[in-house]
């Protein structure tokens, strides 16, 4: 399920596949998991989701949210 953003753009969406087999966390260059439901990509190492807007992900540290972990 996507929603918006007060940004007005779309929160979540559909990723390429391959392109989830070769990003990697930029602070940590470990291992991200693709969390569907809340349209992020999470890396445990880091304790960061960085968010997918529009089917793209948004590897920015200054954008991630930080994760309890």
């Amino acid at each position: 399920m996507s929603e918006t953003s007060p940004q007005g753009t779309t929160v979540g969406g559909a990723v390429d596949p391959r392109l989830l087999e070769i990003l990697v966390c930029p602070v940590t260059k470990g291992p991200l998991r693709y969390d569907r439901d809340a349209g992020e990509l999470v890396s445990e190492r880091a304790g960061l989701a960085y968010p997918i807007r529009d089917g793209i992900p948004i590897m920015l540290p200054d954008e991630a949210r930080k994760i309890d972990g």
